[in-house]
């Protein structure tokens, strides 16, 4: 495990601390042919060999070296600026999935479906997705009858009500609801707490007028619902965690 530690130190450095932003837009522009990518690539040779500070490794680093080479050629072939974003994460996985596999390969681990699918794999995993869209889809049923703009509450609305960023809602209600389920499953409920607080500072901080009591009033349920949802299934998995 610590040689996967170590993959992962250098990884790191080299990806993010070791090139600078000229390196990055020489290898967006020329791609293959930037020198800078093989300079790049050298930089992650070296790193695994310091980092390791075992000269025997140099196959091994030659091997990540080259299948990141690889993999950074790829991303820089086909990546469109609309899809800048999404290759940065595909490149990053594809990285640690070769992280993963040759340091299975090099320490002899044995992957099978016993090993990864564990009962407290499944559990976990199974709480967080449901932490996910399942209770956001609940949340905003839920409280769907006070939505502002329906018929129930199109009073509290105005022609110059504050945009909002696209699906910022649901993503923050995702964020929330991950961190509340590390927090209780770490045992940590000061932190759920603090996460509540800091979440009425900042979501009910403009909601001073009057006549926005209602979207008030529409916020405060959608949040203490989110975190109830949130609390219940971090308490449910916590007891399923115990269990024998």
């Amino acid at each position: 495990m610590i040689l996967l530690l170590q993959f992962f130190l250098a990884h790191i450095l080299g990806d993010f601390f070791l090139q600078s932003s000229k390196w990055v837009a020489s290898k967006e522009l020329k791609k293959w042919r930037s020198p800078y990518l093989y300079i790049h690539i050298f930089i992650h040779f070296t790193l695994i060999l310091l980092v390791t500070w075992d000269l025997r490794l140099w196959r091994v680093a030659l091997v990540i070296s080259v299948l990141h080479l690889l993999i950074d050629t790829i991303k820089l072939q086909y990546q469109q600026p609309a899809t800048q974003r999404a290759w940065f994460f595909i490149d990053q996985i594809a990285h640690l999935v070769v992280l993963l596999w040759v340091w299975s390969f090099y320490e002899h681990v044995t992957w099978n479906y016993t090993t990864i699918v564990t009962p407290r794999a499944l559990i976990i995993s199974t709480a967080v997705l449901f932490a996910l869209k399942p209770a956001s889809l609940i949340t905003k049923f839920a409280i769907s009858k006070w939505t502002p703009g329906t018929s129930a509450s199109s009073s509290s609305t105005t022609t110059g009500e504050i945009e909002s960023l696209k699906n910022a809602g649901e993503w923050i209600g995702f964020l929330e609801r991950l961190m509340i389920l590390i927090f209780i499953l770490l045992g940590k409920w000061e932190g759920v707490g603090f996460l509540l607080a800091a979440k009425s500072v900042f979501r009910f901080g403009d909601l001073k007028e009057p006549r926005e009591t209602k979207l008030t009033e529409y916020v405060v349920i959608g949040t203490f619902l989110s975190f109830f949802i949130a609390i219940l299934t971090g308490i449910i998995t916590s007891q399923l965690l115990e269990m024998p």
